[in-house]
C-alpha cells in the first residue's frame, strides 16, 4: 500500500495549530484524493471521520481504526446531517468525477450527483453550525479560452469549458452556493479550485480514467509498440501530483475561509504530446520495450490549454508544488505496475 510522503512538519504551523484535536469528517474521503487528506490530517493529531455509501473507504483498510467509517448517502439530507454531525470541519471532496470521454457522455448525470451532494453538504453544515467547511472545486469550471496561465477572477468569466460541461458546471454552482452560505448564514467557507491531479490511488478504469492513468495503462498493454494518444498532442494540461493536491487542500481550508476560490496547481503547463512521451520512455525504462506515439486527430483532446496560476496560494499561503512531473509519474508508474 502506497503512503504519503508528506508529514506534519511540511504544513505552515498555523495550519498545524488549527487542525491539531479538531474532528474532521472528510467526505469522499476513502477515494483517490480523500484518503492522502485523511492521512495528512492524522499526520497533524485530527480525528478524522468518512462517510461513504458502503462505510468501507477503498484505500482506508490500512489505517485500521484511526479512522471512523461511517455508512451514509450524502446526497440524502437526513443521512448527511446525521454523518456529519460532532465535526469541527468539513471537508467535501465526495465528487462524480471522470475522464473526458465520460464527461462528453453523462454531463447531466455527472451535473446532477455533484449538485445534490454539494446542496446537502452545506445545509447540514449550517445546521449544524460547522465551525469551518472547504469546497473542492476544480478548474474545470474556467472557460476553453481563458487566460493562460489563468487567474482566479476568471472563474465565472464565459461557460466552462464544453467537454467536461456537466463537471464544471456543477463545480462553478458549488462555489457560488457556498459564498452564498457564508454571506446570508455566516458559514465559515474556504473553497479550492485545483487543477489536473495524478498519483497513486488515481481511477484506472478505461471508462472513467483521467489522462495520465489512461495513457500508463494503454502503454503497458501496447501492441507492437503503439501508444494511442487522443488528439494531436498539442493540448496543454497543469498536472500536480496527490501529494501536493492535498497538501494545498488541506491548507486552504485552515487558512482561507474568505469563501472565494484559490488555485492549487503546480507552476507547469506540459502538453499531451510531451506527457506521452514521458510516459514511453519511463515504461520503456522498466519493461525494456520501445514505445512510439500515435495521435488519434479523429478522437477529442478537450481544452486546448491549462496552466495554474500559482501567484494567489504563493503569495498568501506560501503553497507551492514540490514534486515535479517526472518524479511524480516514476511514483505513479511503480504504484501501477506493483503486484
Amino acid at each position: 500500500m502506497y503512503a504519503t510522503s508528506v508529514c506534519a512538519g511540511d504544513f505552515h504551523a498555523e495550519t498545524r495549530r488549527f487542525f491539531a484535536g479538531k474532528r474532521v469528517v472528510v467526505t469522499g474521503g476513502g477515494g483517490f484524493i480523500g484518503s492522502h487528506v485523511v492521512e495528512q490530517l492524522l499526520a497533524m493529531g485530527a480525528t478524522v471521520a468518512v462517510p461513504s455509501r458502503t462505510g468501507q473507504g477503498r484505500f482506508l483498510g490500512h489505517l485500521g481504526d484511526r479512522v471512523e467509517q461511517r455508512r451514509a448517502d450524502i446526497t440524502d439530507d437526513g443521512a448527511c446531517r446525521a454523518a456529519l454531525k460532532g465535526a469541527d470541519v468539513v471537508m467535501h471532496l465526495a465528487a462524480d468525477v471522470a475522464g473526458l470521454a465520460y464527461n462528453m457522455a453523462h454531463p447531466a448525470s455527472i451535473f446532477d450527483a455533484n449538485m445534490r451532494m454539494g446542496l446537502a453538504v452545506l445545509a447540514a453544515c449550517r445546521d449544524l453550525d460547522i465551525g469551518r467547511v472547504m469546497l473542492c472545486s476544480s478548474a474545470c469550471v474556467y472557460p476553453r479560452f481563458c487566460s493562460v496561465p489563468t487567474p482566479e477572477s476568471e472563474g465565472f468569466l464565459d461557460q466552462p469549458e464544453p467537454t467536461n460541461a456537466g463537471y464544471g458546471w456543477s463545480k462553478r454552482m458549488l462555489e457560488f452556493l457556498g459564498a452564498q452560505y457564508a454571506a446570508e448564514f455566516g458559514l465559515s467557507v474556504a473553497i479550492a479550485r485545483p487543477y489536473n491531479a495524478y498519483g497513486p490511488r488515481d481511477n484506472c478504469d478505461p471508462e472513467r480514467s483521467h489522462v495520465i492513468p489512461a495513457l500508463i495503462r494503454k502503454a503497458l498493454s501496447a501492441k507492437d509498440g503503439v501508444l494511442p494518444v487522443w488528439g494531436d498532442g498539442k493540448a496543454s494540461r497543469s498536472f500536480v501530483y496527490v501529494d501536493d493536491f492535498a497538501r494545498g487542500l488541506v491548507e486552504v481550508a485552515a487558512r482561507y475561509p474568505l469563501a472565494e476560490a484559490i488555485n492549487i496547481g503546480a507552476d507547469e503547463e506540459t502538453t499531451i504530446g510531451e506527457l506521452a512521451g514521458l510516459v514511453a520512455q519511463l515504461i520503456s525504462e522498466r519493461t525494456g520495450r520501445p514505445l512510439r506515439l500515435q495521435f488519434d486527430t479523429s478522437a477529442p483532446a478537450g481544452q486546448p490549454r491549462r496552466h495554474c496560476d500559482v501567484t494567489k496560494a504563493r503569495t498568501l499561503l506560501g503553497f507551492e508544488a514540490k514534486v515535479g512531473l517526472r518524479d511524480g509519474l516514476s511514483r505513479t508508474i511503480d504504484w501501477i505496475m506493483s503486484p
